[in-house]
């Protein structure tokens, strides 16, 4: 059984996790780049989704307006409410490592989701939500979150259910995989929609690491 970071990468041939979110020997993980960097790199994918989604309405002669009030089912949240709510649980799990309340203004980006089914807004504000997520995650600390890994975390939900959790099972169980399932959503909508998107769209932060000559004709 390999049981240290060493072992694994040497299983892995010298390329494994970057140091920085790797998780210690003692357990303690090192919760802002894990966090901070994820989140950014998927709300930046998304950012390049809905800019290719109004040039694909432009080419149409179509309001892009109209992508925001679909759904994958009837029972589900349309594309609208999927983007408030992907900028807002970017932004939570920062203010819940800090110890402080979630603004006022970061609310009203949860209620605008809640709403959306009635008032679905406009591309340019749905965009901008998605947008100002990734500012405010670009002026977080370093390290600022890191001592919050094992610090009790109590996250309760509209319906009264409580999950008490360390900052560190908070961030990994809850915080990331509710970001990344309103991504896939947005990302199944519009390409529902015709959108012309691919995996490389999904992932496209991974071409900071291609090997020079590497990429296939075409690629960018």
């Amino acid at each position: 059984m390999i049981e240290t970071a060493d072992g694994w990468e040497a299983l892995m041939g010298g390329t494994w996790l970057d140091p920085a979110i790797r998780v210690r020997h003692s357990g303690a993980m090192h919760l802002t780049p894990l966090l901070v960097s994820t989140l950014s790199n998927q709300l930046n994918a998304v950012s390049g989704w809905l800019a290719k989604a109004e040039a694909f309405a432009a080419e149409r002669g179509e309001n892009p307006d109209r992508l925001l009030a679909l759904r994958l089912a009837p029972d589900m949240f349309p594309l609208t409410t999927q983007l408030r709510f992907l900028a807002f649980q970017a932004q939570e799990p920062v203010y819940r490592l800090r110890g402080v309340a979630l603004p006022e203004a970061l609310l009203q980006v949860r209620q605008e989701g809640r709403d959306g089914g009635e008032r679905p807004g406009a591309w340019p504000e749905a965009c901008a939500r998605v947008e100002d997520a990734a500012r405010f995650l670009a002026t977080v600390g370093p390290d600022e979150l890191d001592s919050a890994a094992g610090k009790p975390v109590a996250h309760e939900l509209p319906n009264g259910m409580i999950f008490d959790m360390t900052g560190g099972q908070y961030v990994r169980d809850w915080a990331l995989p509710q970001v990344a399932f309103h991504q896939m959503i947005a990302y199944a909508l519009l390409r529902q929609a015709g959108v012309p998107l691919g995996k490389v769209d999904f992932v496209p932060h991974m071409f900071a690491y291609i090997r020079p000559g590497t990429a296939p004709a075409g690629a960018n």
